[in-house]
């Protein structure tokens, strides 16, 4: 029978980890050893002695572990306090994560929660159109202007395939169906919706994850913060990449030291077909549906109704005149 008693410490005194445990190591000793059978004086001494020994190295090995680990980092708690304070909290993690204080204030000064960014969020609805609203609302309107792209930009195309083996109908094709060939990137601060969600507890880790990013591509020079703007969800650039993807995937293809996805037409195509390539994009061969590219397709997005639609697109690209 193993009795554990307690040491009782005068109120408000501290007690140390290893007083406890030495403590609890004392009452653990069988009680009732020196009455079992068999057992001359001095061998119940030496058992005695030699479970206390064992029991003590345990206790102070626990102890040391205890009063050595360092504490855990203090992370900025989602949804509790003002948004301010955890804004505070998490730039002060920012830092401790190696975030310049210069890149951290120019990202962050100034930044408010966004309701309307919380009420996108709250109320979106599920996907339901067929492959054939989709794309019938979707590609006819912008196929003319997507062939007009793949000439435009046919020497960058070509050299983007030479690189990554991924066509240039596939990458226009997403160009056009996520901002309508960079017109519409969106209006949001980015910042700012990050920050919104990264409080809101529905999804905090991804978004503090994606706001963290954000902090790195400004720190990086690729962007400067007032032009960050994109989608209400944090999504940037033309192709609509989240900072994540921007920091793995984006390219400086045109050479001028910034990997810049909102302004420059060869960095947002190249770092749209390096993402592909990433996943795995075999060169030279289709996207059908049920094949290996159709499947990378839908690493940009997993809808099969979209990934269908980019395919159909791309397809009808490659037969314009």
């Amino acid at each position: 029978m193993i009795v554990i008693a307690s040491q009782r410490a005068a109120p408000g005194a501290a007690v140390s980890p290893l007083r406890m445990l030495g403590s609890l190591v004392l009452a653990a000793v069988p009680t009732d050893i020196s009455r079992r059978r068999h057992l001359p004086s001095k061998r119940i001494d030496s058992v005695r002695n030699s479970l206390m020994f064992r029991c003590l190295f345990k206790a102070a090995a626990v102890s040391a572990v205890i009063m050595i680990s360092p504490a855990p980092a203090l992370a900025a708690p989602c949804g509790t306090g003002s948004f301010q304070a955890w804004l505070d909290d998490f730039k002060t993690e920012a830092a401790a994560k190696g975030i310049s204080q210069a890149a951290i204030a120019s990202g962050l000064n100034g930044v408010t929660l966004d309701q309307s960014v919380l009420s996108r969020d709250h109320s979106q609805k599920v996907f339901s159109q067929t492959f054939e609203e989709f794309s019938g609302r979707m590609v006819p309107p912008r196929l003319t202007r997507g062939a007009n792209m793949l000439k435009q930009y046919g020497s960058v195309l070509g050299r983007i395939e030479q690189t990554y083996g991924v066509p240039g109908e596939i990458v226009v094709a997403i160009w056009g169906l996520e901002t309508d060939f960079g017109v519409n990137i969106g209006k949001f601060p980015t910042m700012r919706s990050l920050a919104t969600l990264a409080y809101d507890c529905r999804r905090s880790d991804m978004f503090k994850a994606e706001l963290m990013d954000a902090l790195r591509i400004i720190e990086r020079g690729d962007v400067a913060p007032s032009e960050l703007r994109g989608a209400w969800a944090g999504e940037i650039g033309q192709t609509q990449f989240m900072p994540s993807s921007y920091i793995k995937f984006a390219v400086d293809f045109d050479a001028n030291g910034r990997r810049d996805l909102l302004h420059s037409a060869p960095d947002v195509l190249a770092s749209t077909a390096n993402f592909l390539a990433s996943y795995g994009w075999q060169r030279g061969k289709g996207w059908d549906p049920g094949s290996p590219n159709f499947a990378v397709i839908q690493q940009w997005n997993k809808s099969e109704v979209y990934a269908k639609t980019i395919g159909y697109f791309a397809t009808q690209l490659a037969h314009a005149p």
